[in-house]
């Protein structure tokens, strides 16, 4: 029936896992990009202070031709108090010729100004990127930096498998039999030849790896979120925003049950898909 709980959980799925991939793809891209220091560009001291010279001339430039403005203001103020009765009729032919010229100079110098005004917040934004990027080049020295970039690395090429992986299940339409953690510590047994209980172990690590994608997950959305919300709040949307979240939370939380059935064990996922209905 349209009310049953596998119509409206299978419609909700849609749009959340639809969400979760947009978010993972994002974040896929984005991790990598930002810790890892093969896309780091070079930047030197040198850089920073040429374009520093740079905004500083800008702004000079800015001021001096402000303050033209300001002193023709002035000027034209005082004539007209000093001329506010011209008499006679070359005397106001005289008085209108002037006051055209100059506003026609006012208006190219304005001009001029706010050309300057929009290459000044050029300059500005890409000088705050170098002095960000020279940041993450001394983090990227540290040990810390040092280890997200070797988790980088890994986690990039374990993209990559994802997708050829989810590119061959899709083609033949395979299910997976075995959640990954109980896979790998199979292999890993057999490799080494030692005496170990998977099926106890297997189940306790699944959880918790469960566990910490939950809150990782979640954790990144609201992250995501929050920035999204500041971006485009007002007092007017303020309701509108938290309802939005809500919404967007139910649906992350039905899809993330959805998705995480194959991290588990098969007599758990069995479980939930007997809940969730045949999904």
């Amino acid at each position: 029936g349209i009310l049953s709980i596998e119509q409206l959980i299978s419609r909700v799925g849609v749009i959340g896992v639809t969400l979760m991939a947009l978010l993972s793809g994002f974040g896929a891209v984005n991790c990598p990009y930002t810790y890892m220091s093969y896309f780091l560009r070079n930047v030197t001291d040198a850089d920073i202070l040429a374009l520093e010279r740079r905004l500083l001339q800008t702004m000079d430039m800015i001021i001096s031709k402000k303050k033209r403005i300001a002193v023709a203001h002035r000027t034209m103020f005082q004539r007209g108090e000093v001329h506010n009765k011209p008499t006679g009729f070359w005397g106001m032919i005289k008085s209108v010729t002037t006051s055209v010229s100059g506003s026609e100079n006012l208006s190219l110098i304005q001009q001029e100004v706010d050309a300057l005004e929009e290459l000044s917040q050029q300059l500005f934004l890409e000088t705050a990127d170098l002095h960000a990027t020279k940041e993450r080049i001394e983090y990227s020295k540290t040990f810390q930096g040092k280890y997200f970039n070797v988790l980088g690395y890994f986690f990039s090429i374990y993209c990559v498998w994802k997708i050829f992986m989810a590119t061959i299940n899709i083609v033949f339409d395979r299910v997976g039999k075995t959640d990954p953690v109980t896979r790998g510590i199979e292999i890993t047994v057999n490799y080494l030849g030692i005496q170990f209980d998977v099926k106890f172990w297997s189940q306790h690590i699944s959880f918790i790896l469960v566990g910490i994608i939950i809150v990782t997950s979640i954790r990144g959305l609201l992250i995501t979120l929050t920035k999204f919300f500041y971006a485009i709040s007002s007092s007017k949307s303020s309701n509108v925003i938290v309802l939005l979240l809500a919404q967007i939370m139910g649906m992350y939380f039905v899809s993330s049950v959805l998705l995480i059935r194959m991290s588990m064990p098969l007599e758990y996922r069995t479980i939930i898909t007997e809940v969730l209905g045949e999904l």
